[in-house]
């Protein structure tokens, strides 16, 4: 990409910040002037696609110039404070966000990428601007991957897979998502890539033609009831087939099942549109989601309904309004987009985004860097459930979590005094996983008290498991100064009484001595006696 490509893309922005991004581009060009990749090209093609990649994001300014900038620092003489004074402190930040750290602090190569990637977590957890620019950076080096040599193209492709696609997941980048999982399988598995590709291309002009016909009647018969709507069909990808594929299916199973977006003016058309398809087709029942009414953690918001075509084939349809595409299609970056006159947009950012606190608060306890990108992908890139606060704030936990999970995200003391479990209003193991939606009520003790060592044994969360064994550490450097450890039982607490009572407690949630409460609209599981 060359400069006055870029420039295209940005007509966006005002004429005082593209002078930025002149300035930018003069001094990344003067300092990368005598370099070139591996490809051949010149280095400085690299930052400006990075840029040009995030503007098409519509992103502002200072990212786009810390984009441009953001190999100066370690691949030329420029520093973090050479761009400060020229470009400001925002700049300055964003590009030592995604600046690697000296490789020969480290052990090894393992290392060394487990500790860029914790500076990038965190960094990003201050100014999710940083993640923006690394998934540009990743995104473009993917698709330039073959000049590298096969074994660093194979690495690269795993920690693609491992770290950033997930990553763009979380962060609701789908585009971004879909294309890093394609680019990596293509280099870990060429072959089966290519197969798949071909068996695409085979059916792809036989599913245009059927997919056509489903628009045709979707738009008239919305348009015959006053609900303006754009459809489109929504392409399959390529990892995500070979995915089911290794589950055992077929892969003309797959590719037939049709895939259909609709996309309205309102939330209104939205469940307008929804009913208008339920009358045309047969709804599959169970695969209907309000994604409108609960957002996913990431902002997401859609309906979501699997019919049955008149053909008798199963159909994906997916319903949300323009907004919430630009959403879907952007993620967090929509939030980043420059704004005349303004910034960005921080309404339920907040609590969008919680995740991103706790790697803050994981890095500071976590002190090795392996651990905690190892913690990182259990705790934040693994599927989700959903479940409720008493106030019906939402908390967003790996599939397979339990109580004792959802405890000590509440609260460290609410964990650590846990001692029983409701679901729906019956008892439950603590090692019951939570289900989305679940009513559940976390029973705590009034006076002092500790967790099992047993809990080790179930805890999906690397936060949990980590303030557990913080616990019995620290019971232990004090057994050992007071040497008073007879009371200690054998189950691992301490003390062993356990008494229930009530007392205040800070915050939005309710005491540690009282029900946790949570919704869940279908019937638990039937009643046991917890597990302590």
């Amino acid at each position: 990409m060359q400069f006055a490509d870029l420039l295209s893309k940005v007509s966006y922005l005002p004429p005082h910040d593209v002078d930025v991004l002149s300035r930018a581009y003069d001094a990344a060009a003067s300092a990368h002037h005598d370099q070139n990749r591996l490809s051949g090209e010149k280095f400085i093609e690299h930052p400006l696609s990075v840029a040009g990649i995030l503007a098409d994001l519509q992103l502002d300014r200072d990212t786009l110039a810390a984009a441009i900038l953001h190999d100066t620092v370690e691949d030329t003489h420029l520093t973090i404070s050479d761009l400060e004074q020229s470009f400001g402190p925002t700049v300055g930040k964003l590009v030592a966000g995604v600046t690697k750290l000296e490789k020969i602090s480290f052990h090894s190569q393992e290392q060394a990428q487990a500790e860029n990637v914790r500076k990038m977590l965190v960094a990003m957890a201050e100014d999710v601007r940083v993640v923006l620019m690394k998934l540009a950076d990743r995104l473009h080096n993917m698709r330039t991957v073959n000049y590298l040599p096969e074994n660093r193209r194979r690495a690269m492709a795993q920690e693609t897979l491992d770290i950033y696609a997930p990553l763009a997941h979380r962060l609701g980048m789908w585009n971004i998502k879909w294309e890093l999982e394609d680019l990596s399988f293509s280099q870990l598995h060429p072959d089966e890539y290519q197969e798949i590709v071909k068996k695409i291309a085979r059916k792809r002009k036989e599913r245009e033609m059927y997919v056509n016909d489903i628009k045709e009647i979707l738009e008239r018969e919305l348009t015959a009831v006053g609900i303006q709507a754009e459809t489109t069909g929504r392409p399959k990808h390529v990892y995500s087939i070979a995915n089911k594929l290794a589950m055992g299916k077929d892969f003309d199973e797959i590719y037939d099942l049709s895939a259909i977006r609709v996309t309205t003016d309102s939330i209104k058309d939205c469940y307008g549109a929804l009913g208008v398809i339920h009358s045309l087709w047969k709804p599959i029942p169970g695969r209907f989601k309000d994604y409108i009414a609960m957002p996913k953690s990431n902002g997401y918001q859609s309906l979501h309904t699997t019919v049955v075509s008149h053909s008798g084939e199963p159909m994906e349809i997916q319903i949300r309004t323009h907004e919430m595409h630009r959403t879907a299609e952007w993620g967090v970056a929509a939030h980043w987009t420059y704004k005349e006159g303004g910034g960005k947009d921080d309404r339920k950012m907040d609590q969008r985004f919680a995740w991103l606190r706790q790697l803050i608060d994981w890095q500071k306890e976590v002190l090795d860097a392996e651990k905690f990108v190892d913690a990182v992908k259990v705790d934040v890139f693994r599927d989700e459930v959903f479940v409720f606060t008493p106030k019906g704030d939402v908390i967003a936990l790996p599939t397979g979590a339990t109580a004792v999970d959802f405890a000590y995200r509440i609260h460290t003391e609410v964990g650590h005094r846990c001692i029983g479990a409701k679901s729906n209003g019956r008892m439950v193991p603590l090692d019951y996983p939570l289900q989305n939606g679940d009513i559940v009520e976390v029973l705590t003790s009034k006076g002092p008290h500790g967790p099992s060592r047993d809990w080790l044994g179930f805890v999906k969360t690397a936060g949990a498991a980590q303030k557990i064994r913080g616990w019995f550490k620290k019971e232990r450097r004090e057994e050992n100064v007071s040497k008073k450890s007879s009371g200690a039982c054998s189950s691992g607490r301490w003390p062993p009484s356990v008494t229930s009572g009530s007392s205040s407690w800070p915050g939005n949630f309710a005491s540690p001595t009282s029900p946790i409460s949570m919704r869940r609209s279908d019937t638990a599981t039937s009643a046991r006696t917890p597990c302590c």
